[in-house]
């Protein structure tokens, strides 16, 4: 079955804060609309409310048409639920669990002889079909070993890495039957395979889809509409096409409301002008006709009365000329984070080294690898979840012993590191404490005006750091690079739950920065953006240099 999503004048936000208003959106089967906004502008709100799991709208109304659609709203999902295992997330996510609850629940009243037990079982029942859930468990290990996943259906969400329960995410994605789908942030932690999977389940699905991501090339391979959320100008924009027709549309549309504020505020300032010189003019003739007339030169009197009132006159003339002005409101300056990373002295030429290094992990070896990082270099660092690229860096920073072989930091390294857990901060202190800890030679009123700088504010900087959201964790990492010089800068997935805004301020940043870097990434506008003079590839436990 397909689903026709309408949403008509929707407005919402938190408390009393409207964060947008008058949202109208059409989702047809087949159309793909991705939302974009700054971190903050109500992106995951907008989800909600569309999913129906929030009905706290501040106005509009979402409707469905037919009414009893099957909905999949899959949030971002930071936490893993003790005893769950694969196939039981698999089956939340799909709404196979949900389903088979209600049929199950309706099955026992039909017993009873409850009134309309009869109706409910069957709408439970069919909702069960539509769900999947018949086949589920058949089709699980199938998806599972397609994506590479060793872990079976019984393992437990809690004893994956990272990469493999980005994994499962997609392979609950790409089990599920829903007749309109609903995605936040789907692309994080996924690798390149994931994503070219993530897209051609995407753009292959006939129901309507819509889906929050920061991931530019993503949005450009797969949307067909996008809604943007401005938080700095109040407004919310569709714009038909792709995402790059969006960024082109969007350009134009900022710079035309430039050139209109230009132009009005230019012709209120030229009629103000005018208006106020025809008032001086006429308030200096009265004054020079009383110092020349004589006091019974009536006539003389009667003349300058008149032409008093003509000045007058013109200027109540201007005066409603500016008031018939169109008001043009001046497009505000939005929120920019402004980042760059401090630089320290030279290090020695040699900055580290592998020799042969071989590291065992239960049934997974990475190695032996010989490598050398070079003073200046420019490495960007590619491979699938699990091929070892954050056990290569563990190595050349001197965090991790080799099993064989040796390794080596050189002298002078100053280390400027974001990893993909972003641990650079002590978790059990609040953010304020742990930075201060960071950067002793830092007073506390400099801490927080240069975290106020990345959009942490006084509940965040007295908030405890592991309760921060990853993207919060993230700008507080950026922002420690800005605090302390560094000159081997590591970044292990730096753009993870970052906004586009701050993505775009990391390039610029790179972009000037000439120290060595080693760049671990999947996002391929980054890669393709960001200068390296070095490609290296991390796959079955081998370091292979494109």
């Amino acid at each position: 079955m397909t689903a026709t999503l309408v949403a008509k004048d929707l407005a919402g936000g938190h408390g009393h804060r409207v964060l947008f208003d008058s949202l109208d959106l059409t989702v047809a089967p087949g159309d793909v609309v991705g939302v974009v906004g700054a971190n903050g502008a109500g992106k995951s709100t907008l989800l909600r409310l569309l999913a129906g799991v929030d009905d706290t709208a501040m106005g509009g109304s979402v409707s469905l048409a037919p009414s009893d659609a099957f909905v999949g709203w899959l949030p971002q999902e930071h936490e893993r639920v003790p005893g769950e295992t694969v196939a039981g997330y698999v089956a939340r996510r799909t709404g196979a669990a949900a389903a088979t609850a209600a049929m199950e629940s309706t099955a026992a009243d039909l017993g009873t002889g409850a009134p309309g037990a009869d109706d409910a079982y069957a709408l439970a029942f069919d909702r069960w079909m539509a769900s999947g859930a018949a086949d589920l468990e058949d089709r699980l290990p199938g998806v599972l070993a397609d994506l590479g996943l060793d872990a079976g259906a019984d393992a437990e969400m809690t004893s994956l890495s990272g990469g493999q329960v980005a994994r499962v995410a997609l392979a609950a994605l790409l089990l599920s039957r829903f007749d309109l789908v609903l995605l936040d942030e789907p692309t994080n932690d996924l690798d390149l395979d994931g994503l070219e999977r993530l897209e051609t389940f995407v753009r292959g699905l006939r129901s309507g889809v819509v889906l929050v991501s920061h991931d530019r090339e993503f949005l450009a391979r797969c949307v067909t509409r996008v809604v943007e959320l401005d938080l700095a100008q109040h407004q919310v924009a569709v714009y038909d096409g792709g995402y790059d027709a969006y960024l082109d549309a969007r350009a134009v549309a900022r710079r035309h409301a430039r050139e209109a504020y230009e132009e009005f505020a230019e012709k209120k300032a030229d009629l103000v002008a005018r208006s106020r010189t025809v008032r001086e003019w006429s308030s200096q003739g009265v004054r020079n006709a009383m110092r020349k007339s004589p006091d019974n030169d009536k006539i003389r009197r009667r003349a300058q009365s008149e032409s008093s009132e003509k000045q007058a006159q013109k200027v109540r003339q201007m005066e409603s000329r500016i008031a018939r002005l169109d008001e043009v409101e001046e497009p505000r300056k939005e929120w920019e984070l402004r980042f760059s990373i401090a630089a320290a002295p030279r290090s020695s030429t040699v900055v580290a080294t592998l020799n042969e290094v071989v590291v065992r992990r239960g049934d997974f070896t990475l190695g032996p690898v010989s490598l050398q990082v070079d003073a200046g270099a420019r490495i960007g660092v590619t491979g699938p979840n699990g091929a070892g690229k954050s056990t290569l860096l563990a190595l050349l920073l001197g965090r991790l012993a080799p099993d064989g072989g040796s390794a080596s930091l050189g002298v002078s390294v100053a280390v400027g590191e974001i990893d993909q857990a972003r641990t650079g901060l002590a978790e059990d202190q609040p953010l304020g404490a742990a930075f201060e800890a960071a950067v002793p030679e830092w007073t506390p009123a400099e801490v927080r005006t240069l975290l106020a700088k990345f959009g942490l504010k006084a509940d965040q900087v007295g908030s405890l750091v592991a309760r921060l959201s990853a993207g919060e964790r993230t700008r507080a990492a950026m922002a420690l690079l800005q605090a302390r010089g560094v000159n081997l800068l590591v970044l292990d997935e730096p753009t993870n739950h970052l906004d586009l805004p701050a993505i775009q301020q990391l390039e610029q940043a790179l972009a000037s920065f000439e120290g060595t870097l080693l760049l671990v990434s999947h996002d391929r506008r980054l890669l393709a953006n960001v200068d390296v003079d070095q490609r290296w590839h991390v796959e079955s436990g081998q370091v292979t240099r494109l």
